[in-house]
């Protein structure tokens, strides 16, 4: 075997991988599998699922563990070779898997399986072929040969425009710099921002402060510059990437936008959904477009007192009106004047190395689990850490890679993908492995990353992520860990695991003053914890105002007379929020989550699990958060699962009950016990 790429024995060979071998492996495994699935299907005149479905998932497994590392190299080295090679690839790859779902052969042999089950078939198989069966239907198996040409033709497209869009924001982000002389536009910048943005412009040969346009710069400049001017500057920057008001009109996203939206509509209309909107929820827990618009306008009722109260008493406190770059500001001021919280105090309480052992060791109280780092595995960057997870007897059950600091090139964001599944169908197992991956401050000299509480927040997301894709005990992979499971849901471990971020004696492990190495005092946990609601209302608008707005830019789009994205985003804010917004602002150009992050009408998914997380937290709140018995129920009926059973009877099963959204409201301080 010559191509790095095609041996998956073992973990991804990221030493020896380059981009040339991207196209020939993934050429290679398309051809094998398609004489493979013609032999199956002229061989299986009486399929079952071992006959039939079994060989088909592991080929989709093999695929996967090939295009994984592929797609994620991508995404963390800003190589023009491998973008150009995940670019070529991408093609081949919606061709194959669109014209794998349009097999009319292969769907009725799964309908033979399904109709064909024994008696004591296991819930997993019976749910793999129901998915799969639903998937061949939204794909346009049923459709004349001419029209399934087009879906294909739609699918194709559609995935090299998402791609250009991801490839826009991430060139006009990398693109953008600003280069500071006057210290004195700097006061009240974190330490840590300027000796990194001090190292940048040295690394330039440029005298001064040269400040990036990557998320840990962003925040760190919002939230603690006290140069307005630099604060709006910074904002423009942020809400101009990838957009006619950029700086650069080839990274302009404008007519992506369009044709993503026009190609979506299109493909619904195939398969016979009014809008995209209602193709989405096809495979999700939301029953409707009523119901999901409801749900939010619901939320948006209920908090908006709260928020009106919240902008009232920081306008007051700052004695002006507030623009979006003053928000987070004056939200940091309030809390320091009100509150005596400071996030740079709090900062100097979690270098990133403790915060991960102190996660590892929450995550090893509440499942019976060990994680421990292992050298010698090949990595694509001397940040990144491969990490086993091991049960209670010490038997490994799987594995992930870290990677957490930010770098010119990477995509900005948190995020967890999958490197390999679960699988164990062809008498081998083979144990799941993630990729984490956050965008923290660079490591200073003396090898520290400091965090904010809220990057603490966001790493116990991605976590309960990552432990999702790795305690499932689904064997077949696409239903196992987070694979199957309706993309409202997917969330519900993530925003779970948050909770423990607000835990005194979890922060007690997860934190060391960066000088004298004590832990987080009661004290100044006791302020944070105070400081938890504080902006709460308004948080809940600005979430409210992106899930209404990619919600109803999918339902409402009308391909003989779309509304202006832009104008439809007035329609929302007028209805939502309570800010300003200057005429530049251009978010739509750089929310990768709907336009290339597989969040399309789905934003509202982060609320609705919310919802099922604070409903789920509270009853940690009632038996103890560290309640042995209600963890490892939270583990079985929820966390091992996967795709294999209906989300809410899971949900159930676990709490007892369905889920309200009192929780998420009490928890945000928004409802009152």
């Amino acid at each position: 075997m010559t191509n790095p790429l095609l041996d998956i024995s073992s973990l991804p060979r990221f030493n020896d991988i380059s981009p040339n071998h991207v196209v020939p492996a993934i050429e290679a495994m398309i051809s094998n599998h398609r004489q493979q699935l013609n032999i199956l299907l002229d061989d299986n005149t009486n399929p079952n699922f071992t006959s039939l479905v079994v060989p088909i998932e592991i080929m989709e497994h093999e695929l996967g563990r090939v295009w994984s590392p592929v797609s994620h190299l991508q995404s963390v080295l800003g190589s023009p070779d491998w973008r150009e090679a995940f670019n070529q690839a991408l093609p081949l790859l919606t061709e194959h898997g669109t014209e794998i779902s349009q097999n009319a052969r292969l769907q009725q042999a799964y309908a033979n399986v399904d109709e064909s089950f024994p008696l004591g078939a296991s819930e997993s198989e019976h749910s793999a072929v129901n998915h799969a069966l639903r998937d061949f239907h939204l794909a346009g198996v049923d459709l004349p040969e001419n029209e399934k040409d087009r879906f294909k033709e739609i699918m194709q497209e559609l995935a090299a425009t998402q791609a250009s869009f991801e490839h826009n924001v991430q060139d006009a982000s990398d693109a953008w710099f600003l280069c500071i002389l006057d210290p004195k536009e700097l006061v009240g910048i974190p330490q840590q921002t300027l000796d990194r943005a001090r190292e940048d412009a040295k690394q330039k040969q440029l005298d001064g402060w040269l400040l990036l346009l990557n998320y840990p710069n962003y925040n760190a400049i919002m939230t603690h510059a006290d140069d307005r001017h630099l604060r709006e500057k910074m904002y423009r920057a942020w809400a101009t990437r990838g957009s006619d008001q950029g700086d650069n009109p080839d990274w302009d996203n404008s007519d992506n936008i369009k044709r993503i939206l026009s190609l979506r509509h299109e493909a619904s209309n195939l398969v016979g959904f009014q809008n995209y909107a209602e193709y989405s929820l096809a495979t999700k827990m939301a029953d409707s477009t009523d119901q999901v618009l409801d749900f939010l306008r619901d939320l948006n009722a209920r908090s908006r007192s709260a928020a009106e109260q919240e902008l009232t008493a920081l306008q007051e406190f700052a004695g002006m009106d507030l623009q979006q770059w003053d928000i987070a500001f004056w939200l940091e001021k309030y809390k320091q004047a009100k509150l005596s919280v400071s996030n740079e105090e709090l900062r100097q309480y979690f270098p990133a190395t403790t915060v991960i052992k102190g996660l590892f060791e929450l995550a090893a109280r509440l499942y019976d689990v060990s994680l421990v780092q292992e050298g010698g595995v090949a990595v694509w960057h001397k940040d990144a850490r491969y990490f086993r997870i091991e049960d209670s007897a010490g038997q490994v059950i799987g594995g992930f890679y870290t990677d957490i600091y930010a770098r010119n090139g990477k995509r900005n964001g948190a995020w967890i993908d999958e490197c390999i599944s679960r699988q164990s169908l062809n008498g081998k197992t083979e144990l799941p492995v993630g990729y984490l991956v956050c965008n923290f401050p660079p490591l200073d000299d003396i090898g520290l990353s400091l965090l904010t509480h809220d990057d603490v927040v966001t790493l116990f997301h991605e976590f309960g992520h990552m432990l999702h894709h790795l305690l499932t005990r689904i064997d077949v992979p696409s239903i196992s860990g987070i694979n199957g499971v309706p993309w409202d849901a997917v969330e519900l471990p993530s925003q779970f695991m948050e909770n423990f971020a607000w835990s005194y004696e979890v922060l007690k492990k997860c934190s060391s003053h960066s000088e004298s190495g004590d832990p987080l005092p009661r004290e100044l946990f006791d302020k944070l914890e105070q400081s938890r609601n504080v902006g709460a209302g308004l948080a809940m608008l600005r979430q409210l105002e992106l899930g209404m707005f990619d919600f109803r830019l999918h339902a409402e789009f009308k391909p003989e007379a779309p509304v202006p994205v832009l104008e439809l985003l007035r329609n929302v804010r007028n209805e939502v929020s309570l800010l300003n917004h200057p005429d530049y602002n251009r978010l739509p150009h750089a929310f990768t989550h709907i336009f290339s992050g597989g969040y399309a009408a789905g934003y509202y998914s982060y609320k609705w699990a919310e919802v099922l997380a604070a409903d789920a937290f509270s009853a940690f709140e009632e038996s103890g958060i560290f309640d042995p018995s209600t963890a490892q129920r939270f583990r079985t009926e929820i966390l091992e699962v996967g795709g294999s059973r209906d989300i809410m009877d899971a949900y159930v099963a676990f709490r007892g009950r369905k889920p309200t959204t009192d929780a998420l409201l009490r928890q945000d301080g928004i409802l009152s016990e």
